[in-house]
């Protein structure tokens, strides 16, 4: 009995150690701050707190992004990404803006929601907001990030609109500044030549041809 019960502690000691409290979210400072990336959790920080069972993990790039971000010192290729992260493409959820100049004119065909004049994230599929509250559940913290911090700082901004709480989600930058050690190469060069191995990549496309568009 006495095995038993030391076993039971050990076991409740673990669990309480593998949900160690997070920090309260807390905006960086400087061009890092006006992205919206987190001072904490970060791409220096991140591999200390991945593989949670009390949250999800989401890159908001594209695969190809049609917005030509090598123009900033980017890359518009998801050449890689940090293991345990999904991939959903934030051009795909609402409309793109604020964007560098540089970088030219970004994805504008369907998204699952328009964002107007006013601020408000208007749902353009009777599926909308089903699909964020299925991939970003509201029980969970919600970790993001993209290629330099931006996608994913807009992505945090479109969620606490529509009613997320903000204390849940972080942004935790981009992946061109990580130098971790969970790094998942998609990018191969072979005899000179650039191939990308996106069959790596856990990507969740947005097929609107099964979703149910709103009447207006």
């Amino acid at each position: 009995m006495r095995k038993i019960i030391v076993t039971l502690i050990l076991l409740l000691c673990f669990c309480g150690c593998s949900k160690q409290k997070l920090p309260s979210p807390e905006v960086a400072s400087g061009m890092r701050g006006v992205l919206g990336i987190d001072k904490n959790i970060n791409e220096e920080t991140i591999d200390n707190y991945l593989n949670r069972e009390d949250s999800v993990y989401y890159d908001m790039r594209m695969l190809v992004d049609v917005a030509n971000y090598e123009n900033i010192g980017g890359d518009s290729y998801l050449s890689g990404f940090v293991k345990g992260f999904e991939v959903i493409p934030y051009p795909l959820l609402t409309t793109i803006v604020d964007l560098p100049e540089e970088v030219g004119t970004p994805y504008e065909g369907k998204t699952l929601f328009t964002l107007d004049e006013e601020g408000n994230y208007i749902p353009n599929y009777e599926e909308s907001v089903e699909f964020l509250e299925y991939f970003f559940p509201k029980d969970k913290n919600i970790f993001l990030m993209c290629g330099g911090g931006g996608y994913a700082g807009s992505t945090k901004k479109m969620l606490v609109a529509l009613g997320w709480e903000e204390n849940k989600i972080y942004n935790v930058g981009g992946y061109w500044y990580y130098n971790g050690d969970n790094a998942i190469v998609v990018k191969e060069t072979k005899d000179g030549e650039d191939s990308y191995a996106f069959w790596k990549v856990p990507y969740h496309d947005i097929d609107f041809d099964n979703f149910h568009e709103v009447v207006r």
